[in-house]
């Protein structure tokens, strides 16, 4: 079956919705493809990887922008679409980002450099650039692509079913599209009770596969019950890393997260070359792996709820700069980069110090990082003026 985000990706910039001029699924892909299109250009794509250093990007990149072809589209152009330029850091893109710059200002074709994080581009490369923002798509302009879809595809459908299919995807064009493709599977017409028991079954599905993994399978078993789950690997592995500390602890939890980081940059491969053979990597990591770290069955009923927490960060000004305050703490301490702080850092110091519970490690914490009870809270989830975090604080 035809992936509908590729089958209905935009083919102008005119049919670009809810962004005239970042963060993922917003159309900044689409939109450097459109504006291709537009032009008559052909695209050269080099996306972030483990390799993307100086002599990968000059030998790649640099031919294409510096060179046209007779089959070069209007004019011998081509159009260069570098995707996570954010991500040009660290030791895999030595000399990258210098190497890009370079490039921008002696290219003789045009250029778009992509990226989520603006200010995780060196400052060099940023000045080399001309930055257009993209806004996060609202469910008023998600809900007219979806219709059009199901025009074009002969699917009835209620407007309040497309209603909740945008709400539930709001500021993800391409979510709400996989899910609108998913749902339609096998109908002609679509209703509002159709999405709402589909997101009611996959729910208790999902807590159904934490209590097999979690509690009681075997390696082998809690891989195959992944199989089952109507949830993608990115999806999964938020589900298990916030609802595993409820039943995993001490050194078992240690274990369980080096397999979900290990999981996780299986994941940012995926991301990065969209290669997606590498989700069975990052499935062995979080199923088979977290299930070995297990020292014994886990007996009882838990309390599982969908993840939540770090989804809601960066909603809003004052939390994000909460959260960069942090990150940049953590990335001087350990000579990690912001991004590696944000990413891979924070969201565990956030579930070992949940609410103090481990005193210990959160005073330590907060001693290496030097936070105030205003961060402390921010990281624990404990209210800033309660009398543990004011002690930790002080200790």
């Amino acid at each position: 079956m035809t992936d509908w985000t590729e089958k209905y990706r935009p083919d102008s910039l005119s049919e670009l919705r809810g962004n005239n001029k970042a963060r993922d699924a917003v159309g900044k892909t689409s939109a450097a493809h459109a504006l291709a299109a537009d032009e008559e250009w052909p695209t050269i794509e080099l996306n972030a990887s483990d390799s993307r250093t100086k002599d990968v990007i000059e030998r790649v990149a640099g031919e294409a922008a510096k060179s046209g072809t007779l089959t070069g589209g209007s004019g011998g152009r081509r159009l260069l679409i570098m995707d996570e330029a954010d991500n040009i850091h660290g030791n895999a893109d030595r000399g990258g980002s210098r190497a890009v710059t370079s490039l921008i200002k002696e290219a003789g074709q045009p250029m778009v450099l992509i990226a989520n994080d603006y200010y995780e581009m060196s400052k060099g490369l940023r000045n080399a650039c001309q930055d257009v923002e993209f806004r996060s798509v609202s469910a008023r302009s998600i809900r007219p692509v979806l219709r059009d879809i199901c025009r074009k595809e002969g699917i009835e459908f209620e407007d309040d079913a497309l209603e909740l299919i945008a709400e539930m995807n709001s500021s993800d064009l391409r979510g709400a599209i996989n899910d609108l493709q998913a749902l339609a599977e096998g109908r002609d017409r679509l209703t509002a009770d159709d999405v709402v028991t589909d997101e009611r079954d996959t729910t208790e599905g999902v807590f159904d596969y934490l209590d097999t993994v979690i509690k009681e399978a075997g390696a082998q078993e809690a891989l195959e019950a992944s199989y089952d789950v109507d949830e993608t690997p990115d999806d999964l592995i938020n589900w298990i890393e916030d609802n595993m500390p409820k039943d995993y602890h001490g050194e078992e939890l240690a274990v369980a997260f080096e397999f979900l980081g290990n999981a996780d940059r299986w994941l940012g491969r995926v991301r990065a070359t969209q290669n997606y053979s590498f989700w069975r990597y990052a499935a062995d990591n979080m199923t088979a792996g977290v299930a070995a770290a297990r020292r014994e069955p886990k007996g009882g009923w838990t309390r599982y709820g969908p993840p939540s927490y770090w989804s809601k960060l960066g909603r809003s000004r004052a939390t994000r700069d909460k959260r960069d305050y942090i990150a940049r703490k953590i990335a001087d301490a350990n000579g990690v980069s912001m991004s590696t702080a944000r990413r891979e850092v924070l969201p565990y110091l956030a579930t070992m110090t949940h609410h103090c519970k481990n005193r210990e490690l959160t005073v330590a914490m907060t001693a290496r990082y030097d936070l105030d009870a205003e961060h402390v809270s921010f990281v624990t989830g404990s209210g800033e003026t309660t009398n543990k975090v004011q002690s930790i604080v002080e200790d």
